[in-house]
């Protein structure tokens, strides 16, 4: 039996990088797939075609994972089109590096919004229907920079460190009711966001990784397996780092 057979997977900001390896892998695994993105392109629209014809359900829905009243209506809406949901991944998040000197007043909204807010937006609208179900495993997608802080990623790394606390909270709260709550905090990982960066920033990255290469979208999605999966009932409040060893 595969891993995640029977489950319903929800993945926010799915339509690429991470979160659409995380959607393949649980596919993988027999998971059906809902996964959102704010706006459902052509990316999004082959991302449901291959899910589905991998022989498990999957629907992408349009939603802005920062505006509460969106997510609320998604959780319905996926409950209704699915019956349960098992997992919920929060992977919706952006960067607006800059020095805190530079850093304007709608940059550091706009990561905090897209980044944490959206947690909290997303675990409301699904708690309910894990508890129902005395049943769930909630991800959040937070990162090393959480852990460590990273000059010019204020506001990022507070995101991703909000993340943090957000997640213990919610395993001590939620943990009678058998929803276990985790984070994953990439490293370094090969996707859009870190293409911006120059090949000259990229070597002095991979330098600084003890496995000497940079992670991919796959590697972190293997850890996902784990936490969503039966293999991981005993595991929640935790940070998983998937860093390849790099420490900031």
């Amino acid at each position: 039996m595969k891993l995640l057979e029977g489950k319903t997977a929800l993945i926010t900001g799915a339509a690429r990088g991470i979160g659409k390896a995380i959607a393949l892998k649980f596919a993988e695994q027999g998971a059906n797939i809902a996964f959102t993105d704010i706006a459902i392109d052509d990316n999004a629209k082959n991302l449901e075609a291959e899910l589905n014809n991998m022989g498990v359900k999957a629907i992408a829905y349009t939603s802005d994972a920062s505006n509460f009243e969106q997510s609320i209506e998604l959780g319905k809406t996926i409950a209704k089109d699915f019956e349960r949901i098992d997992i919920l991944v929060n992977n919706a998040g952006i960067t607006r590096d800059t020095l805190l000197m530079r850093m304007s007043e709608s940059q550091w909204d706009s990561v905090i919004a897209i980044n944490l807010k959206s947690v909290f937006n997303l675990t409301k609208a699904i708690q309910g229907i894990m508890l129902k179900q005395r049943s769930g495993s909630i991800i959040n997608m937070s990162s090393i920079v959480g852990v460590g802080g990273n000059a010019g990623q204020a506001n990022y790394s507070a995101s991703k460190a909000g993340m943090i606390g957000f997640t213990k909270s919610v395993a001590k709260e939620l943990g009678v009711r058998n929803i276990r709550c985790n984070a994953i905090a990439p490293g370094y990982i090969e996707t859009e966001m870190t293409s911006k960066l120059s090949e000259e920033q990229r070597k002095e990255w991979v330098k600084a990784i003890p496995l000497r290469r940079a992670g991919t979208p796959e590697d972190v999605a293997n850890a996902a397996i784990f936490l969503a999966s039966d293999l991981s009932t005993y595991i929640s409040g935790q940070v998983l780092n998937v860093t390849g060893a790099m420490l900031i």
